[in-house]
C-alpha cells in the first residue's frame, strides 16, 4: 500500500460539533419535508448508477491512492497528492419545526511524502482546519496549515522511527482517519486528548489527532499463536500549561500505544496507520487490538486537576464470502476513560474538560457484490452510546448505503441518523441537555 493515501485525520467535524453544543435544545418537531429529503439522496446516487455502459466498464472497483512520483533514482523520489471530502446536512429543527440545510467541507488536503535515502523517508500534509468558518468572527478561524510533518527512520518490518507532527497510536478510528474509514461521518465516541484539544501550546493538547513527539512501531510473528503482531509506543507533548493556568503545571509529557494482533491475513498499510474495511481485498481479516494513554494532570483546571487515562480496545472482522457473495465487515470499539477532576472544574476557564467515562459503537457493512453503473452498492448500520459519568448518557443509531465507485479514492454515502449526539456534542457538563433529533447526510469523498 502506498503511503501517499494514508493521510488521516479526525473528520473536520470540529466545527461542527463546537456548534452541535451550543445547539442544545433548539431542535424540535421532526419537519414533514424530511422524507423528500433521504429521496432526493436516493435519487442522487441512483443517478450515479446510471451512467452510460462505457463508464460502467471501468476498472478496477478498489486501488489505493497513488499520485504522481516524481523519482531521480530507486532510493530518492517525491510523491504527491490530494484528497477531498464534503457534505450536504439536513438537520432536524425543532423550533422551528423544519430542517436545516448545510453544505460542509470536511476535509481538503495536500499530500506529499518521499524518500531521500533507503531508509530515510519524510511525510509533510496540509489540511484545512475549521474549513466550515469563513466568517471574520468565527473562532476558531479557518486556516490552511500543516497537518503532518514527519521524519522517519524505517528499517525492516521489525523497528522504525518517526519523529515529529504525527497521528498518536490509540485506536483504529483514529489511525483509518477519515479517508480510510468505512463510513463517512465516523467519529462518534469520544476524543483523545490531541483529538478534543483543538490547537497547540498554551491550553492545547495537539490538533485533528496529532501531536509533536516520536513513534517506535513494527511487527512481529510471535509464533505461539498464528498471526501478526503490530505495535506503536511513543512520548508525546500532550496537553500544556502555563504558569498558574491549566492543569499540567509539571510539564508532563503524554505516554501512549497501540498493540494489535491479526490472526488471519496481516493487514498492510504504511507505518502503524490502519484501514476500517478492505472491501474483500485483504482477504478475511481478524484483527483485535488494545490501546492507551495517560498523562499526569492531563485534564480539569489548574484548581481541578486529574491525571488522564484512556484506554481503548477495538476489533475489525471482514470476510469474503464464499460463491462471490459479497464482503461482511463488522468494527467494533470500546473506550474507558478515566478523568476524575471536579464537575467545578467546568466554570473554569482554563478547563481541559476531557470526557470521564464509558462508550462503545459497532458498524455492520454488507457490499453487495453486482456492480451497478460505475460502483457497488454498501448498506449498512451503526449505533453508538456514550456514557459520562457526570453527564447525560448520548445515544445515536445510524443507518445508509455507500456507492463505492474506487474503494477510498472515490465513494458517495447517503445515511440517516436518529439520536442526541448531535445536539450535546463534546460538552460533558452535567447540566448539558439536548433533544434526539433526524439528520440526513449525502457525503462524498476523492482523492488521488
Amino acid at each position: 500500500m502506498n503511503n501517499l493515501g494514508k493521510k488521516m485525520d479526525k473528520v473536520a467535524s470540529y466545527e461542527s460539533m463546537a456548534a452541535h453544543i451550543s445547539q442544545k435544545n433548539d431542535f424540535g418537531k421532526q419537519g414533514k419535508n424530511f422524507f423528500a429529503r433521504v429521496a432526493l439522496g436516493a435519487t442522487l446516487i441512483a443517478g450515479c448508477a446510471s451512467l452510460s455502459p462505457m463508464a460502467r466498464a471501468a476498472e478496477p472497483d478498489f486501488k489505493v491512492p497513488n499520485g504522481p512520483k516524481y523519482a531521480i533514482d530507486d532510493t530518492v523520489w517525491v510523491k504527491v497528492g490530494m484528497g477531498f471530502r464534503g457534505s450536504g446536512r439536513w438537520a432536524e429543527n425543532k423550533a422551528a419545526d423544519r430542517f436545516d440545510g448545510r453544505f460542509l467541507i470536511d476535509n481538503a488536503r495536500l499530500y506529499v511524502n518521499g524518500q531521500v535515502h533507503k531508509y530515510v523517508k519524510f511525510e509533510l500534509n496540509t489540511e484545512c482546519f475549521f474549513c466550515d468558518n469563513t466568517h471574520p468572527g468565527d473562532n476558531p478561524r479557518m486556516s490552511y496549515n500543516i497537518l503532518d510533518a514527519i521524519g522517519k527512520l524505517e528499517f525492516n518490518r521489525y523497528f522504525n522511527v518517526w519523529g515529529g507532527r504525527m497521528l498518536v497510536p490509540t485506536e483504529r478510528g483514529e489511525l483509518s482517519g477519515p479517508f480510510y474509514q468505512a463510513t463517512h461521518d465516523a467519529f462518534k465516541t469520544p476524543f483523545f486528548s490531541q483529538d478534543f484539544s483543538v490547537k497547540f501550546g498554551n491550553g492545547g493538547a495537539g490538533r485533528y489527532g496529532r501531536d509533536d513527539g516520536g513513534t517506535f512501531w513494527g511487527s512481529v510473528e510471535p509464533g505461539f499463536i498464528k498471526g501478526t503482531l503490530g505495535y506503536a509506543v511513543g512520548v508525546y507533548q500532550g496537553l500544556q500549561s502555563s504558569q498558574g493556568f491549566g492543569p499540567n503545571q509539571g510539564n508532563n509529557v503524554l505516554w501512549a500505544g497501540r498493540f494489535t494482533y491479526n490472526f488471519l491475513n496481516p493487514e498492510k498499510n504504511p507505518g502503524y496507520y490502519t484501514s476500517s474495511t478492505y472491501f474483500g481485498k485483504a482477504g478475511d481479516i481478524l484483527a483485535l487490538a488494545f490501546g492507551a494513554s495517560y498523562q499526569k494532570d492531563g485534564a480539569g483546571s489548574f484548581a481541578h486537576r486529574s491525571d488522564f487515562l484512556g484506554l481503548v480496545g477495538d476489533a475489525l472482522f471482514e470476510k469474503v464470502l464464499p460463491r462471490n457473495l459479497g464482503v461482511a465487515t463488522v468494527n467494533a470499539e470500546y473506550k474507558q476513560f478515566y478523568a476524575n477532576y471536579s464537575t467545578a472544574a467546568f466554570a473554569n476557564s482554563d478547563c481541559f474538560c476531557m470526557f470521564d467515562g464509558k462508550s462503545w459503537t459497532v458498524t455492520g457493512l454488507y457490499l453487495i457484490p453486482v456492480k451497478v453503473g460505475i460502483g457497488k452498492f454498501q448498506p449498512y448500520g451503526r449505533f453508538t452510546s456514550v456514557q459520562p459519568n457526570h453527564s447525560s448518557n448520548r445515544e445515536e443509531i445510524e443507518g445508509g448505503v455507500n456507492y463505492i465507485i474506487d474503494g477510498f479514492n472515490a465513494r458517495i454515502s447517503a445515511y440517516y441518523q436518529h439520536g442526541d449526539l448531535f445536539t450535546k456534542g463534546l460538552n460533558y457538563a452535567p447540566t448539558v441537555t439536548g433533544d434526539k433529533v433526524d439528520v440526513f447526510k449525502l457525503s462524498f469523498q476523492l482523492q488521488m
